[in-house]
């Protein structure tokens, strides 16, 4: 099995190592923090073989040079990566394959947050990592994408098996379940939830990783079809729909 090891980076992300115990193959899911990312590993006794990047921005590939000079690990990861200073020795988009030792995991383009993002799913283990596609009742801000083009990246991972645990690299769920509360206030799955996070945050424990089960029953922005009569017209479209509760969001204090 997969071995995956979770841990704060910076001020909100988190640092994913995974390590295929059969070869000693270790990989790290972009890049944050590149010293603590090895000091992790070297915690572990794990030898980081590569870099697996989901977009561009510095606080997911800002350490891929300084890891890449340490251990040599091999970068995979979107074309835009090169933006940060280090181009992927592989660059893969959706439909690809990428392989840790004996285990691999299929590659979807989820662009939108940014255009060339991508997430790796381990479809035999019903694992994903997201990045910034998708968080705990929340969604990336679409800093270079269209709505279109989030909500068909939001549909693909919606589509994935719903025992799917995802991690996605932020801890922003508080001020995510304040959003979508206030839009979303008579869901009771969506109630239960809020209290929880409320009270894992209270003792100091992440809220990451969840399942895209109970992502489905929470999350606005996948809910965005079944809302939109509570934000605007009835018969505006998904993509609509979804689109104006990102912009709500984006206001949203």
């Amino acid at each position: 099995m997969l071995q995956i090891h979770q841990f704060p980076c910076l001020s909100d992300n988190y640092g994913f190592l995974i390590h295929d115990e059969a070869t000693g193959a270790t990989a790290t899911i972009d890049t944050p923090d590149a010293d603590e990312i090895i000091r992790q590993a070297d915690a572990k006794g794990w030898r980081i073989t590569d870099i697996w990047n989901t977009h561009w921005h510095p606080d997911h590939a800002g350490g891929n040079a300084e890891i890449k000079a340490k251990t040599g690990a091999v970068v995979t990861g979107p074309a835009e990566v090169e933006r940060i200073g280090v181009a992927p020795d592989r660059v893969v988009d959706d439909g690809d394959t990428v392989s840790l030792g004996g285990q691999t995991a299929r590659v979807l383009n989820v662009g939108g947050h940014t255009l060339g993002h991508i997430a790796f799913v381990f479809d035999d283990q019903r694992v994903a990592f997201v990045g910034d596609a998708i968080f705990a009742m929340g969604c990336g801000r679409l800093f270079e994408g269209t709505p279109d083009q989030m909500w068909t990246s939001l549909s693909k991972i919606a589509a994935l098996p719903r025992e799917t645990t995802l991690y996605c690299a932020h801890e922003y769920t508080e001020a995510n379940a304040r959003f979508a509360i206030y839009y979303d206030p008579v869901n009771r799955d969506l109630q239960a939830r809020v209290a929880e996070v409320k009270k894992l945050r209270a003792e100091g424990k992440p809220t990451v990783p969840m399942t895209l089960d109970i992502e489905l029953r929470t999350n606005p922005f996948l809910r965005a079809p079944l809302l939109k009569h509570s934000i605007m017209k009835p018969d505006a479209t998904d993509v609509e729909a979804f689109a104006d509760l990102r912009a709500r969001k984006d206001m949203f204090k």
